[in-house]
C-alpha cells in the first residue's frame, strides 16, 4: 500500500514539474512573439517541441514540431525537425509516421542536404528497414555509413556495428561478407570490444558450426528478444541463420552422414533429423535424408528447370490477376 501511495505521489510531482516547465516555455514563446522576429520565435517553439519529446507527449510534440517547421526556412533546420519526428516514430514504432517523414527527408536531401545529414538519413532508413524485416536493405544502408556514422542521437557506435553484423550475416553472400565486414577495418576495430558478436561472425565464416550455434543461441536470448527493433523478428532471424549454416556445410559435400553433421553442429541426430526434414519439405534445403543408411545427400538444383518453374508460377499469378481484372471491367 505504501509503495502504491509513493508511486502516485511521484507521478503527481512529475506532472506538476512538467506543467511548470511548459508554462515557462509558453511564457518565453509569448514574449518572443511580442518582441522578436521569426528566428527567436522558432527557437522558443523548438525548445517546447524538444521538451514535449522528452516527456513523451507524442501528439503535442508533433504539433509543435510542425509549428516550428512553419517558421524554418533553412533546409538543414527542416531536416533536423524531420529527424525529431523520425525518432518519435521509432520510439513508438509508428511505421506510418516513419515512412512519411523518410519520404520528406529524401526529398529535402535531394534538394541539397549536406553530407552529414545525408549520412544520418541512411542510418534512419536502415533502422526502419531492420524494424520491418528488410535485412538486406538495412545491411546495405548500414555498410554505407560505417565509416561516417554520426547518428549518436539514435544509438552508440557499438550498437550500430552490432546491428550491421547481424544484418550482414543474414543478407550478404560470403565474398561480399568477407570484403565488407570480415576485412572492414572500422568494424574489426569495434569488434575487439564485442567478443560475442565477433565470435558469432567469425565462427560462421570459419565454418565452426558448433561454436556458431552456441553464439546464435546466446544472441537470441541476450540480444534479439530484448531488442526493441529485433524482438518481433527473433524467431525468423534465428531460423534463417540456421538455414544459412546448414546450406553452407551441405554445399561442400555431395553426401555426409547424419551423425557427422550432428557432431559438426554440436546437436543430437534426432534434433538435426527433424530440423532438416522441416526445411527440406519447405524447399529451403537442397538435400534428402536416407534414414536407412543415415546419410544426407545433397541435390544440386537444375537452374534451367528452376527458372522454368518460376516462369510457370509467375505466369499463373499474372493470368489470375488478368482474369480478375477482366471480370471487374465487364461488371
Amino acid at each position: 500500500m505504501m509503495s502504491f501511495a509513493k508511486s502516485c505521489f511521484s507521478a503527481y510531482i512529475i506532472d506538476f514539474t512538467n506543467e511548470d516547465k511548459l508554462k515557462e516555455l509558453d511564457g518565453k514563446i509569448e514574449d518572443n512573439e511580442k518582441a522578436f522576429g521569426d528566428s527567436e520565435i522558432r527557437e522558443s517553439y523548438l525548445a517546447k517541441s524538444q521538451y514535449l519529446c522528452l516527456i513523451g507527449d507524442r501528439e503535442q510534440a508533433l504539433t509543435w514540431i510542425r509549428k516550428t517547421a512553419d517558421k524554418s526556412v533553412a533546409l538543414g533546420h527542416r531536416l533536423d525537425l524531420i529527424f525529431y519526428q523520425l525518432r518519435l516514430g521509432l520510439f513508438y514504432m509508428d511505421q506510418d509516421l516513419i515512412a512519411r517523414n523518410l519520404d520528406k527527408a529524401k526529398t529535402l536531401v535531394d534538394e541539397g542536404g549536406d553530407w552529414d545529414r545525408r549520412n544520418r538519413m541512411k542510418v534512419y532508413q536502415g533502422l526502419r528497414a531492420m524494424s520491418i524485416r528488410d535485412f538486406k536493405a538495412a545491411a546495405e544502408l548500414f555498410l554505407d555509413t560505417v565509416a561516417t556514422f554520426t547518428s549518436y542521437e539514435l544509438m552508440d557506435y557499438q550498437t550500430f556495428v552490432t546491428y550491421t553484423v547481424i544484418c550482414c550475416l543474414l543478407s550478404l553472400e560470403r565474398p561480399k561478407l568477407r570484403e565488407k565486414v570480415i576485412r572492414g577495418s572500422e568494424i574489426l576495430e569495434i569488434l575487439h570490444g564485442l567478443p560475442l558478436i565477433k565470435e558469432y561472425l567469425f565462427s560462421l565464416y570459419e565454418c565452426r558450426y558448433a561454436d556458431f550455434f552456441r553464439c546464435l543461441a546466446t544472441i537470441e536470448q541476450d540480444l534479439l528478444v530484448k531488442d526493441r527493433y529485433l524482438a518481433v523478428h527473433a524467431s525468423y532471424y534465428v531460423r534463417e541463420m540456421r538455414i544459412i549454416a546448414y546450406n553452407q556445410l551441405l554445399q561442400s559435400y555431395s553426401s555426409l552422414t547424419l551423425k557427422g553433421m550432428a557432431q559438426s553442429f554440436g546437436c543430437s541426430e534426432n534434433f538435426l533429423d527433424k530440423e532438416l526434414s522441416r526445411f527440406i519439405a519447405s524447399g529451403r534445403l537442397n538435400c534428402k535424408i536416407d534414414k536407412v543408411r543415415g546419410i544426407i545427400e545433397t541435390t544440386r538444383p537444375d537452374s534451367k528447370n528452376f527458372l522454368y518453374q518460376e516462369v510457370i508460377k509467375k505466369g499463373d499469378l499474372l493470368l489470375n490477376r488478368v482474369q480478375k481484372l477482366s471480370r471487374v471491367i465487364n461488371i
